[in-house]
């Protein structure tokens, strides 16, 4: 196995709780992507070069997390929950870049606003909205683009820790540069997802 790409995305205007009990937007699109790279980094590591590619959004730009409070407890909003997700996704691919052994990157991405059935189930106002917003979207085809060269162009095969916005790296938010917030993201989801 020499290529991950972890592409997750969901968001629920309703709090809603996974079987394990995890908010589901946590559980989708942090949790998982975190659990299936933990599980499969020694086989990656063992078949080096590898490459983890994580699909992250611009929406992380808009949120900070507080590890503490993951699964929004104290307060939910559905949006919110999304974006923090996302920049959960961005730590997660700093911190694995920084504990992954020799030969294995990490980056993530923004895909681009893609036309796809993402939130369609939510209903409400959200689905004559995201009728609209779909003008403005690309094609899977064009979303997949940055994901496709982070697996196989040769002049990233060394670069790691990145975040890429059309096949190009980009400067992340801030907060997603927050070493210490990222080392108790990963410690916290070890224990959330029953690797610690």
């Amino acid at each position: 196995m020499s290529v991950l790409i972890n592409n997750a995305g969901a968001v629920f205007f309703a709090h809603r709780t996974s079987a394990d009990g995890f908010e589901m937007t946590l559980a989708l699109n942090h949790l998982s992507p975190f659990l299936l790279t933990n599980l499969l980094l020694e086989r990656l590591e063992a078949s080096a070069p590898a490459r983890i590619i994580t699909v992250s959004s611009m929406a992380h730009w808009s949120v900070r997390i507080n590890p503490d409070n993951l699964s929004g407890k104290r307060f939910y909003w559905g949006w919110r929950a999304y974006a923090q997700s996302k920049l959960m996704n961005v730590l997660f691919t700093r911190e694995l870049a920084r504990r992954v052994g020799k030969g294995v990157t990490a980056n993530c991405l923004h895909p681009g606003f893609v036309a796809t059935n993402f939130g369609k189930s939510n209903g409400g106002i959200f689905r004559p909205l995201w009728s609209l917003f779909e003008l403005a979207a690309i094609s899977s085809e064009q979303g997949s683009q940055t994901s496709i060269y982070l697996a196989s162009a040769p002049e990233v095969a060394t670069v790691t820790g990145q975040y890429f916005v059309d096949c190009h790296p980009r400067p992340s938010s801030p907060e997603s540069y927050d070493d210490g917030t990222a080392r108790r993201l990963w410690e916290t989801s070890l224990k959330l997802t029953g690797l610690a």
